[in-house]
């Protein structure tokens, strides 16, 4: 291995005076951020409740009707297990509320359940994490998006044709408003999640009073009754296919331990406390919900939702508190697409410096947000709105499955890793990448806990998974395990690529090349080729100019030109029969390349005719560039472009 010698080599470090221009994308996501302004991109709890608890919040809009929509199958009367299946998934939100509480404090640099996967179980439950996880928020965006726009169908059946366009046009706003940086796109989302929850609340709370009162009455006018596939009885599997269903409202409870840097300093303190208050919100609007939808007897349709069922029957009729109340969870579940937007990207980027997705989801834009995942995610997302028609019942099945598979490893991975810190001695310190272990009293009963959250994940995606497989939980299924052979192909290629360009064991370049072979390719004789050709020869002496010939006439008028111009240099004349011009070229390269002396370099200079205008670029052959990208391809030649810039008052001069 080559030691690094001690030498005299100079290194200077200066800050570039470079300011971005004012452009077209300054009006529309503001003005460039320098990376000194990271620190105060960072949010406070309140904000924090829009951005990461959209999601969860949102999903209480059209969690109880996909419950409604299973249990239709067996009649009206099975409208009764709505609120017991409610309470029992409201259990099972408290458990997994009180096992991330955990992950976020033992992990303050967030990341959820991918950073806890690699560090305790290993990179093959971390890549399945990561799969599970970018998965479920490619589906969060094209399912609150979805719903949304099926509450505005509720309420004006006019535009129902027009879904699809109105959920890409949400899509791409919301798109927008997070390349303008996380601070601006929390604030410009807690107005509208904020008025969401006051209405729901109201409408909850009026609901519930009306009820005790004896004042609530029925829905007028239901909506015909949906029944996909009927069944006779209400049988376990359908009890747990419903359970299945409802479990969506717990989708978008990770995402507050996926962003945790995201919030103010104490950052595990200000993004437990946003856990704690989102899971209260969405347990108690779940809840109510559910229990007043049994009281109106509304009905699964897809012509009218539940909360339109719900909100003109408490407000009688369809008057302004129906319209916002409408308005309000149209908006928060367009919205809730948003916390798919601040933790996609934020993955996307961890995956990708850890070598497993493209390095390209590592950039941060000029507003300091990782603005090729916010992009990709919604270009994904409104291909699959396409696909499934803005269809939030094709959706679902999709849904939530990923969810539990990264809640599940979460879990065990804490689980594991409180049995660690089980073993660890007093004072003793083990550094990790995402977090530090130190000895804890709580160990386990914090491992209990974890523990037990698994068990109660696991179980709940297995029948996610058996009940909804019919239904497309299967692409789930299979689309996971070749996510994760896709992402080990592109780690395999990083590491393979570090390998290749590592320096341990690197023994030094070889000998100076004492030879330079140039060879020129030239088109015709001008002044852009004449330029080239002076390069050339500052690089060496030995240069040999090459001309395709393909009409005869213009090869004589190009070989007396050259007489005159070509300064004595060497000019190599190749027939092309074919009217080929690459192919020859490369040909009469490959004999050069083997037949070349020890030691001796071959550079291929290539003329590159720049116009004043990028739309001329479509009047011309383009034949440069596609010499140079064949040219990269061959071992032993190193390719120059020289470019020779035409301007329009340079034309009109000569003229």
């Amino acid at each position: 291995m080559l030691t690094p010698q001690n030498n005299q080599t100079e290194i200077m470090r200066r800050e570039s005076d470079y300011t971005p221009p004012r452009s077209l994308s300054h009006w529309m996501i503001g003005r460039p951020l320098s990376t000194a302004d990271a620190p105060h991109q960072t949010i406070g709890k309140a904000v924090g409740l829009a951005v990461f608890a959209s999601d969860a919040l949102s999903s209480t809009a059209y969690a109880t009707q996909e419950i409604l929509g299973v249990l239709a199958a067996a009649g009206t009367i099975a409208f009764g297990y709505v609120f017991p299946i409610s309470l029992a998934i409201v259990v099972l939100l408290a458990i997994v509320t009180i096992s991330y509480q955990q992950t976020i404090h033992a992990y303050p640099g967030g990341g959820g359940a991918y950073i806890v996967a690699r560090d305790n179980l290993g990179e093959l439950p971390a890549q399945m994490a990561g799969a599970a996880l970018l998965t479920d928020y490619i589906l969060t965006v094209a399912v609150s998006v979805s719903s949304g726009v099926a509450q505005i169908v509720s309420a004006y059946p006019n535009i129902e044709p027009y879904r699809v366009e109105i959920a890409i046009g949400a899509v791409l706003l919301i798109m927008l408003i997070n390349l303008r940086g996380v601070k601006e796109s929390g604030v410009a989302f807690a107005i509208p999640t904020y008025f969401f929850i006051v209405m729901m609340f109201i409408t909850v709370g009026i609901g519930l009073f009306r009820a005790l009162s004896g004042t609530l009455g029925t829905v007028v006018n239901p909506p015909e009754l949906d029944i996909m596939h009927s069944v006779t009885g209400i049988s376990a599997f359908l009890i747990l296919h419903a359970f299945a269903n409802g479990t969506t409202a717990l989708t978008g409870v990770e995402a507050i331990s996926n962003g945790i840097t995201a919030f103010n300093e104490p950052r595990s303190r200000n993004a437990g406390i946003t856990l704690i208050w989102m899971s209260l919100i969405l347990g108690a609007l779940f809840l109510g919900i559910s229990h007043l939808t049994g009281q109106i007897g509304a009905v699964y349709s897809e012509e009218e939702t539940i909360i339109s069922q719900l909100a003109r029957t408490v407000f009688n009729g369809r008057g302004l508190p129906y319209l916002a109340a409408i308005w309000g969870t149209t908006v928060i579940l367009i919205m809730a697409a948003n916390t798919a937007f601040a933790d996609f990207p934020r993955l996307g980027a961890l995956a990708a410096s850890d070598g497993f997705l493209p390095r390209q989801l590592t950039f941060r834009g000029s507003r300091l947000v990782y603005s090729n995942g916010i992009i990709t995610l919604s270009i994904i997302a409104s291909l699959l709105i396409i696909a499934f028609k803005a269809n939030v019942t094709l959706l679902i099945p999709l849904y939530a499955i990923g969810v539990f598979l990264s809640f599940s490893l979460s879990q065990f991975g804490m689980a594991l890793r409180w049995r660690k810190i089980g073993g660890l001695k007093e004072g003793e310190e083990v550094f990790e990448r995402g977090s530090v272990l130190r000895p804890d009293d709580k160990w386990k009963s914090k491992m209990l806990i974890n523990g037990f959250g698994a068990l109660c994940t696991v179980v709940v995606m297995f029948v996610f998974a058996i009940t909804k497989f019919r239904e497309g939980a299967w692409i789930v299924l299979i689309l996971t395990p070749l996510l994760v052979m896709l992402f080990f192909s592109i780690h395999r290629h990083y590491t393979s690529l570090a390998h290749s360009l590592s320096l341990e064991k690197f023994d030094g370049l070889p000998a100076r090349q004492t030879r330079h072979r140039v060879i020129l390719p030239i088109s015709g004789v001008h002044q852009g080729a004449l330029e080239a050709l002076r390069y050339a020869r500052l690089l060496s002496d030995d240069v040999t100019a090459v001309h395709i010939s393909l009409d005869p006439d213009e090869t004589e008028k190009v070989q007396k030109k050259w007489l005159a111009w070509g300064e004595g240099t060497r000019l190599v004349i190749l027939d092309s029969p074919y009217r080929l011009f690459v192919e020859p070229l490369l040909e009469y390269l490959k004999e050069i390349i083997e037949n070349r002396q020890p030691n001796e370099t071959i550079t291929v200079v290539v003329p590159q005719f720049m116009p004043s205008k990028r739309w001329h670029n479509l009047l011309h052959m383009q034949t440069a560039n596609v010499l140079r990208s064949e040219l990269l391809n061959k071992h032993g030649v190193v390719v120059t472009d020289v470019p020779y810039h035409v301007h329009e008052k340079h034309i009109a001069h000569q003229e």
